[in-house]
């Protein structure tokens, strides 16, 4: 590490912030390994050394997928890379840099003009046909990430096959600061960058048509971008569907990857909405709607006296009711969800007859469904989830999207106010009929190599020491997912608790964060007592890690 240390002093645009570096223990956080890259892409901290991201880990991973194309010939080369990027510091930076790395090994790039969400970038790889897309962007972290995420040809998240094929090139290149860039005046003056904008945004929001009815809707809608790249997109699809009594925060429209305003741009946390419940009790809003800084997260707030915030899992559920109530659905759909994610919808989804289809967690294990069922045709998509804010509907886009999701929501909430209901009494009818669903997540985080050596630690002993009970309830099952072949599902570090009483708990480390996380979800008569059920169970965790 401190030989890393002392190549980065020499040789990087970072010896300023190299320099200012205090302690031994720094120097190691920064270069005790490369950002992890998988088949998420990897993301990390801004900053300098070889755990952080910075021009020289872009143009590396850039590097490595370079040569991977490369090795596809010049089909795959004409055919390029579509690049997004969103409002967090240095993304604009970051994909030029990238266009650079591949123009230098004849690689074309389509490269978005402005900030556009992630979704739009899965759209533009399948619009135009080409090899792989790639979008900068740390997804809903704090301002001190950024990150690098990679799509495959049709627009999903790349295959484990795809990753490792990046990941073998990137282990091969063995001097970091020896990687090839055209200049961005180089660049421009060649004919292997593209810049797109207004043609994918017309594309994109005709897509949208399928989702919506004709005519003005009588709803007052606030929405939030959260400094963020949906604002566009999301509020064109919007006052196209003909919601005209939409209000923006104008505070958190000013795209910046400083996200002045909250925390945290995250519509998980209720802080994200403060600036929305304000101007929404001003306009007497019945809908907050909330997306992330490259908005592929949805967050939603309904009014209830006061503005009240749907979880992951109950938006889901809604949905998932809403397109089964009044969309056209083929006899052989199905529903798409994780395993952490609530069985609320599965029990929906079996109201009506439809299959429900259990996937590790990522989207991209979802997104694999569409794909495969459009070649085997066993099902058809018709809606896919997971609790942590990410839905889709319409499978043009092959990944999580919360523009087309926000105009669902819209298009739902409005629907139900012509027969005098809101979002929380069709929640509230749907508990009535078939159990109060409850879902808690606990999030520890465990930082640098004595992090990574809790979190192995955490997941060993409950597998050398698996408990009996879990809070006085008895585990009828246990699924580990590393055994492989789980419910016919691929190897993952996940452990999954079945209770008697017809809870669950699940273990899993972050595969983007350092963290260890433990999933909740319990079925009651009543919401009073899975409200009860919940609170004992997170407070019983401390017992699968102390």
């Amino acid at each position: 590490m401190k030989n890393l240390y002392n190549d980065w002093l020499q040789s990087s645009n970072y010896k300023e912030e190299l320099q200012s570096i205090k302690t031994a223990q720094e120097i190691s956080d920064r270069f005790y390994q490369y950002v992890p890259f998988g088949t998420a892409g990897m993301r990390g901290k801004l900053g300098a050394g070889t755990n952080r991201i910075n021009i020289h880990t872009i143009r590396l991973v850039a590097e490595g997928l370079a040569r991977q194309i490369a090795e596809q010939g010049d089909a795959a080369r004409n055919r390029g890379v579509v690049i997004a990027y969103d409002t967090r510091h240095f993304s604009q930076q970051f994909a030029y840099e990238t266009a650079s790395v591949l123009a230098k090994h004849g690689i074309k790039s389509y490269v978005f003009k402005e900030s556009r969400p992630t979704p739009l970038l899965s759209f533009a790889v399948r619009y135009f046909s080409a090899a792989a897309g790639v979008v900068i962007t740390a997804s809903h972290n704090p301002k001190q990430y950024n990150g690098f995420k990679v799509y495959g040809e049709d627009g999903s998240q790349l295959t484990p096959l795809f990753a490792d094929e990046i990941v073998a090139h990137m282990e091969m290149i063995h001097n970091i600061f020896d990687i090839q860039a055209l200049s961005l005046e180089e660049l421009f003056l060649s004919d292997l960058c593209v810049e797109i904008l207004d043609e994918i945004d017309q594309a994109y929001i005709e897509a949208l048509n399928c989702f919506t009815t004709l005519g003005e809707k009588d709803l007052r809608v606030v929405y939030t971008p959260i400094h963020g790249a949906g604002l566009v997109p999301t509020v064109r699809a919007l006052q196209s569907a003909g919601f005209e009594q939409l209000y923006i925060v104008e505070e958190q429209a000013v795209q910046s990857g400083e996200f002045p305003t909250v925390l945290y741009p995250n519509p998980e946390e209720a802080d994200a909405f403060q600036l929305a419940m304000k101007l929404g009790e001003q306009v007497h809003a019945e809908v907050l709607l909330a997306t992330d800084p490259d908005a592929d997260r949805l967050g939603v707030a309904v009014l209830d006296g006061e503005y009240r915030l749907l979880t992951g899992n109950q938006l889901g559920a809604l949905l998932l009711n809403y397109l089964l109530e009044t969309k056209p659905i083929s006899p052989n759909a199905a529903v798409v969800k994780t395993i952490v994610t609530s069985e609320f919808g599965t029990a929906i989804a079996n109201k009506y007859g439809i299959s429900t289809v259990n996937t590790l967690t990522g989207f991209k294990y979802i997104t694999e469904k569409i794909a495969e069922w459009e070649e085997t045709k066993e099902h058809s998509f018709l809606f896919g989830y997971e609790e942590s804010y990410g839905y889709l509907a319409g499978d043009f886009v092959r990944d999580k999207d919360a523009v087309q999701i926000a105009l669902v929501t819209a298009e739902m909430a409005a629907h139900y106010k012509k027969q005098n209901k809101s979002l929380l009494d069709v929640l509230n009818k749907l508990y009535e009929e078939l159990g109060s669903y409850k879902e808690a997540l606990v999030s520890l985080t465990f930082d640098g190599v004595e992090g990574q050596q809790k979190i192995a630690s955490i997941m060993e002993n409950i597998r050398k020491n698996p408990p009996e009970y879990f809070a006085q309830a008895e585990v009828i099952k246990i699924e580990d997912y590393k055994d492989g072949n789980v419910n016919g599902l691929p190897t993952a570090d996940v452990i999954k608790l079945l209770l008697a009483d017809d809870s669950w708990i699940c273990i899993r480390p972050s595969g983007t964060e350092p963290k260890c996380k433990f999933y909740i979800g319990v079925k009651r008569g009543t919401v009073e007592e899975s409200d009860k059920a919940i609170t004992l169970y997170k407070e019983a965790v401390s017992d699968l890690y102390e």
